[in-house]
Protein backbone atom coordinates (compact mmCIF):
# COMPACT_ATOMS: atom_id res chain seq x y z
CA UNK A 1 0.00 0.00 0.00
CA UNK A 2 2.83 2.54 1.10
CA UNK A 3 4.73 1.27 -2.25
CA UNK A 4 1.30 2.62 -4.36
CA UNK A 5 1.01 5.51 -2.73
CA UNK A 6 4.40 6.71 -3.33
CA UNK A 7 4.38 5.63 -6.72
CA UNK A 8 1.00 7.67 -7.28
CA UNK A 9 2.89 10.60 -5.74
CA UNK A 10 5.75 10.08 -8.04
CA UNK A 11 3.03 10.47 -10.94
CA UNK A 12 1.60 13.62 -9.69
CA UNK A 13 4.49 15.02 -9.34
CA UNK A 14 5.70 14.39 -12.69
CA UNK A 15 2.67 15.64 -14.46
CA UNK A 16 2.49 18.47 -11.88
CA UNK A 17 6.73 19.63 -13.25
CA UNK A 18 5.44 19.62 -17.06
CA UNK A 19 3.19 21.56 -16.63
CA UNK A 20 5.16 23.86 -14.64
CA UNK A 21 8.40 23.68 -16.76
CA UNK A 22 6.26 24.34 -19.76
CA UNK A 23 5.07 27.65 -17.82
CA UNK A 24 8.83 28.42 -16.91
CA UNK A 25 10.57 27.88 -20.01
CA UNK A 26 6.90 30.48 -22.33
CA UNK A 27 9.61 32.93 -23.44
CA UNK A 28 12.82 34.48 -22.70
CA UNK A 29 11.81 36.80 -19.73
CA UNK A 30 10.41 33.86 -17.75
CA UNK A 31 13.57 31.55 -18.25
CA UNK A 32 15.48 34.84 -17.42
CA UNK A 33 13.00 35.00 -14.38
CA UNK A 34 14.89 31.41 -13.62
CA UNK A 35 18.38 32.95 -13.34
CA UNK A 36 20.70 33.83 -10.05
CA UNK A 37 23.15 35.83 -12.72
CA UNK A 38 26.60 34.57 -10.73
CA UNK A 39 30.26 35.57 -10.35
CA UNK A 40 31.51 33.98 -6.93
CA UNK A 41 35.18 33.40 -8.19
CA UNK A 42 37.73 35.33 -5.67
CA UNK A 43 39.40 36.35 -8.36
CA UNK A 44 36.30 39.03 -9.54
CA UNK A 45 37.11 42.25 -9.65
CA UNK A 46 34.67 45.43 -9.19
CA UNK A 47 34.73 46.06 -12.53
CA UNK A 48 33.51 42.35 -13.35
CA UNK A 49 30.69 43.12 -10.94
CA UNK A 50 29.41 45.96 -12.44
CA UNK A 51 29.59 44.24 -15.59
CA UNK A 52 27.27 41.26 -14.17
CA UNK A 53 24.69 43.99 -12.96
CA UNK A 54 24.92 45.50 -16.74
CA UNK A 55 24.03 42.13 -17.88
CA UNK A 56 21.63 41.46 -14.63
CA UNK A 57 19.54 44.53 -15.61
CA UNK A 58 19.67 44.13 -19.38
CA UNK A 59 18.20 40.35 -19.09
CA UNK A 60 16.12 40.66 -16.34
CA UNK A 61 17.32 38.12 -14.32
CA UNK A 62 16.22 37.36 -10.83
CA UNK A 63 19.22 37.99 -9.09
CA UNK A 64 23.12 38.59 -8.86
CA UNK A 65 24.86 36.26 -7.09
CA UNK A 66 27.92 36.87 -5.59
CA UNK A 67 30.52 36.89 -2.51
CA UNK A 68 29.50 39.17 0.13
CA UNK A 69 32.09 41.70 -0.29
CA UNK A 70 30.44 42.96 -3.25
CA UNK A 71 26.68 43.41 -1.70
CA UNK A 72 27.19 46.94 -1.58
CA UNK A 73 27.95 47.30 -5.16
CA UNK A 74 25.88 44.91 -6.34
CA UNK A 75 22.60 47.07 -4.35
CA UNK A 76 23.61 50.39 -5.73
CA UNK A 77 24.36 49.43 -9.40
CA UNK A 78 20.80 47.38 -9.36
CA UNK A 79 18.53 49.89 -7.16
CA UNK A 80 16.92 51.31 -9.44
CA UNK A 81 16.20 47.68 -11.41
CA UNK A 82 13.89 44.84 -10.22
CA UNK A 83 16.88 42.35 -10.02
CA UNK A 84 17.79 41.28 -6.33
CA UNK A 85 20.75 40.79 -4.70
CA UNK A 86 21.79 37.11 -3.89
CA UNK A 87 24.84 36.43 -1.65
CA UNK A 88 26.13 33.40 -0.08
CA UNK A 89 26.90 32.57 3.79
CA UNK A 90 29.48 29.92 5.14
CA UNK A 91 30.81 29.76 1.26
CA UNK A 92 32.23 27.31 0.27
CA UNK A 93 32.98 24.86 3.18
CA UNK A 94 30.09 25.40 5.20
CA UNK A 95 32.25 24.70 8.26
CA UNK A 96 32.08 28.01 9.81
CA UNK A 97 31.07 28.22 13.51
CA UNK A 98 27.28 29.24 13.36
CA UNK A 99 27.95 32.34 14.90
CA UNK A 100 29.78 33.34 12.46
CA UNK A 101 27.51 32.26 9.37
CA UNK A 102 24.62 34.56 11.67
CA UNK A 103 27.16 37.36 11.56
CA UNK A 104 27.58 36.91 7.83
CA UNK A 105 23.83 36.99 7.01
CA UNK A 106 23.00 39.58 9.03
CA UNK A 107 26.01 42.34 7.54
CA UNK A 108 24.79 41.07 4.18
CA UNK A 109 21.29 42.04 4.45
CA UNK A 110 22.55 45.52 5.94
CA UNK A 111 24.11 46.39 3.16
CA UNK A 112 20.93 45.16 0.74
CA UNK A 113 21.44 40.91 0.22
CA UNK A 114 17.28 39.85 -0.49
CA UNK A 115 18.56 36.42 -0.80
CA UNK A 116 20.93 34.33 1.18
CA UNK A 117 22.65 31.13 -0.01
CA UNK A 118 24.08 28.95 2.78
CA UNK A 119 26.28 25.93 3.00
CA UNK A 120 24.86 23.62 5.62
CA UNK A 121 27.38 21.68 7.93
CA UNK A 122 28.55 19.19 5.22
CA UNK A 123 30.48 17.53 8.47
CA UNK A 124 27.78 17.39 10.93
CA UNK A 125 24.99 16.07 8.58
CA UNK A 126 27.55 13.34 7.42
CA UNK A 127 28.48 12.51 11.09
CA UNK A 128 24.92 12.14 11.94
CA UNK A 129 24.22 15.60 13.90
CA UNK A 130 20.77 16.42 12.30
CA UNK A 131 19.64 18.40 15.50
CA UNK A 132 22.69 20.49 14.84
CA UNK A 133 22.20 21.10 10.97
CA UNK A 134 18.57 21.75 11.79
CA UNK A 135 18.89 24.10 14.64
CA UNK A 136 21.71 26.04 12.41
CA UNK A 137 19.36 25.87 9.53
CA UNK A 138 16.39 27.27 11.86
CA UNK A 139 18.37 30.30 13.14
CA UNK A 140 19.55 31.39 9.75
CA UNK A 141 15.98 31.40 8.03
CA UNK A 142 14.53 33.47 11.24
CA UNK A 143 17.55 36.04 10.80
CA UNK A 144 16.97 36.20 6.78
CA UNK A 145 12.66 36.14 7.17
CA UNK A 146 13.21 39.26 9.80
CA UNK A 147 14.77 40.91 7.31
CA UNK A 148 12.54 40.22 4.31
CA UNK A 149 14.91 38.25 2.59
CA UNK A 150 14.70 33.82 1.66
CA UNK A 151 17.11 31.23 2.55
CA UNK A 152 18.71 29.22 0.11
CA UNK A 153 20.45 25.86 1.81
CA UNK A 154 23.39 25.00 -0.25
CA UNK A 155 23.71 21.00 -0.02
CA UNK A 156 26.88 19.97 -2.08
CA UNK A 157 25.51 17.01 -3.21
CA UNK A 158 28.91 15.89 -4.81
CA UNK A 159 29.84 14.43 -1.39
CA UNK A 160 26.59 13.42 -0.09
CA UNK A 161 25.01 9.92 -0.45
CA UNK A 162 21.18 9.90 -1.77
CA UNK A 163 20.22 9.06 1.86
CA UNK A 164 21.82 12.13 2.90
CA UNK A 165 20.88 14.19 0.11
CA UNK A 166 17.00 13.01 1.22
CA UNK A 167 17.90 13.71 5.02
CA UNK A 168 19.53 17.51 4.14
CA UNK A 169 16.01 17.97 2.44
CA UNK A 170 13.74 16.87 5.23
CA UNK A 171 15.78 18.87 7.82
CA UNK A 172 15.80 22.46 5.10
CA UNK A 173 12.24 21.72 5.30
CA UNK A 174 11.50 21.07 9.01
CA UNK A 175 13.81 24.58 9.16
CA UNK A 176 11.78 26.56 7.24
CA UNK A 177 14.32 27.36 5.04
CA UNK A 178 12.87 28.52 1.21
CA UNK A 179 14.99 25.90 -0.88
CA UNK A 180 17.04 23.59 -1.25
CA UNK A 181 19.95 24.03 -3.28
CA UNK A 182 22.87 21.77 -4.96
CA UNK A 183 25.78 23.06 -5.29
CA UNK A 184 28.89 25.58 -4.87
CA UNK A 185 30.48 25.17 -8.00
CA UNK A 186 33.80 24.86 -6.36
CA UNK A 187 33.53 21.15 -5.29
CA UNK A 188 33.90 17.90 -7.18
CA UNK A 189 30.96 17.70 -9.04
CA UNK A 190 28.17 20.68 -9.82
CA UNK A 191 24.24 19.91 -10.33
CA UNK A 192 22.75 16.64 -12.06
CA UNK A 193 19.15 15.86 -13.34
CA UNK A 194 18.99 13.16 -10.87
CA UNK A 195 19.76 14.88 -7.61
CA UNK A 196 17.58 17.88 -8.73
CA UNK A 197 14.59 15.02 -9.10
CA UNK A 198 15.37 13.79 -5.81
CA UNK A 199 15.48 17.08 -3.97
CA UNK A 200 12.11 17.71 -5.56
CA UNK A 201 10.57 14.45 -4.78
CA UNK A 202 12.03 15.04 -1.16
CA UNK A 203 10.70 18.42 -0.26
CA UNK A 204 7.93 17.98 -2.48
CA UNK A 205 5.80 20.81 -4.12
CA UNK A 206 6.19 23.81 -2.84
CA UNK A 207 9.60 24.25 -1.71
CA UNK A 208 12.06 26.01 -4.13
CA UNK A 209 14.98 23.60 -5.89
CA UNK A 210 18.32 25.90 -6.95
CA UNK A 211 20.39 23.65 -9.71
CA UNK A 212 23.71 25.09 -9.77
CA UNK A 213 27.29 24.25 -10.59
CA UNK A 214 27.83 23.49 -14.81
CA UNK A 215 24.63 24.79 -16.60
CA UNK A 216 25.77 26.45 -19.35
CA UNK A 217 23.48 25.89 -21.77
CA UNK A 218 19.44 26.34 -22.24
CA UNK A 219 19.16 22.21 -22.85
CA UNK A 220 20.86 22.00 -19.60
CA UNK A 221 18.66 24.55 -17.79
CA UNK A 222 15.47 23.10 -19.53
CA UNK A 223 16.44 19.65 -18.19
CA UNK A 224 16.99 21.17 -14.75
CA UNK A 225 13.39 22.87 -15.13
CA UNK A 226 11.53 19.50 -16.08
CA UNK A 227 13.74 17.67 -13.06
CA UNK A 228 12.11 20.01 -10.57
CA UNK A 229 14.54 23.01 -10.67
CA UNK A 230 12.72 26.55 -9.96
CA UNK A 231 15.98 28.41 -9.97
CA UNK A 232 19.26 27.68 -11.63
CA UNK A 233 22.75 29.60 -10.70
CA UNK A 234 24.68 29.83 -13.35
CA UNK A 235 27.45 32.27 -14.81
CA UNK A 236 26.57 31.40 -18.69
CA UNK A 237 22.76 33.37 -18.11
CA UNK A 238 23.67 35.48 -21.11
CA UNK A 239 24.36 33.13 -23.27
CA UNK A 240 21.24 30.71 -22.02
CA UNK A 241 19.08 33.69 -22.74
CA UNK A 242 20.65 33.46 -26.48
CA UNK A 243 20.54 30.22 -26.86
CA UNK A 244 16.83 30.43 -25.98
CA UNK A 245 15.71 33.09 -28.49
CA UNK A 246 18.21 30.85 -31.25
CA UNK A 247 15.94 27.77 -30.39
CA UNK A 248 12.40 29.84 -30.44
CA UNK A 249 13.83 31.89 -33.51
CA UNK A 250 15.92 29.24 -35.62
CA UNK A 251 18.45 31.30 -37.44
CA UNK A 252 19.27 30.94 -41.61
CA UNK A 253 21.74 28.13 -42.42
CA UNK A 254 25.52 29.74 -41.95
CA UNK A 255 24.77 32.64 -39.73
CA UNK A 256 26.71 32.76 -36.44
CA UNK A 257 25.93 32.44 -33.09
CA UNK A 258 27.56 34.56 -30.61
CA UNK A 259 30.32 32.35 -27.97
CA UNK A 260 29.58 32.92 -24.27
CA UNK A 261 31.76 33.44 -21.04
CA UNK A 262 33.24 30.20 -20.02
CA UNK A 263 31.41 28.96 -16.93
CA UNK A 264 32.91 27.85 -13.75
CA UNK A 265 30.15 27.92 -11.74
Amino acid sequence: MRALRWALLHVMLVARRRVTAEQYLTNSQSIASLIDHTLLKPEATESDIVQLCREAREYNFKTVCVNPCWVDVARRKLSDSSVLVCTVVGFPLGANLTETKLSEARLALEQGAAELDMVQSVGALRSGDSAFVQAEIAALARVAHAGGAILKVILETSVLSDEEKVAACGLAVEAGADFVKTSTGFSAAGATESDVRLMRAAVGPSMGVKASGGVRTFDALRGMVEAGATRVGTSSGVQIIRDARAAAHPRKPGAEVPAGRPDSY
